[in-house]
């Protein structure tokens, strides 16, 4: 009994293929308990290489995630043959950097935004709740997760504007 899911869905996938590593969060996604946890967390170490960047220059790698995230969850997804399986987080991968948006420096902001993105992420609090439920497709699997980026974000700046 190990750390990682033995999903059936799961053997549809390779970590070799650039598109399914993604996907996976680059494997984070294997976990058995919590994968979308282990996916956020997945996207600590990048968001820490991205977060010395320009405010245009977070923006676009960011941006580039959230759209590519459509492609690359849409794939794993149809490779995998079920629609927005637990394993593929890269939607958690990008809502962390969303969260994450002009954040004040610090392990504290850091672990606030994550809090607070899973927060969002699992509760799904309305509107996330319904394009969760109704949206499908690699759009699908992102939207949820780029809202609840979203809201965090809202949360975060007004915690950096009353405590920064």
């Amino acid at each position: 009994m190990g750390i990682f899911s033995d999903d059936a869905a799961l053997k549809r996938l390779s970590l070799r293929n650039p598109w399914h590593f993604l996907a996976l969060g680059f494997g984070s996604g294997l976990a058995k308990k919590a994968p979308g946890t282990f996916g956020t967390l997945a996207a600590v170490p990048l968001y820490l290489l991205l977060s010395p960047l320009p405010l245009f220059w977070y923006l676009m790698v960011t941006a580039v995630a959230v759209v590519a995230g459509v492609y690359i969850c849409d794939r794993a997804a149809k490779d995998m043959g079920v629609h927005d399986h637990g394993a593929i987080v890269w939607d958690e991968v990008a809502g962390l950097l969303i969260t994450m948006i002009a954040a004040p420096a610090g392990i504290v902001w850091l672990v606030a935004g994550f809090v607070l993105f899973r927060i969002f992420d699992i509760l799904k609090p309305w509107p996330i709740r319904v394009l969760d439920a109704k949206v499908h497709g690699g759009f699908g699997i992102m939207i949820d997760d780029v809202l609840a980026g979203v809201f965090a974000l809202g949360c975060l700046q007004l915690l950096a504007y009353y405590f920064a």
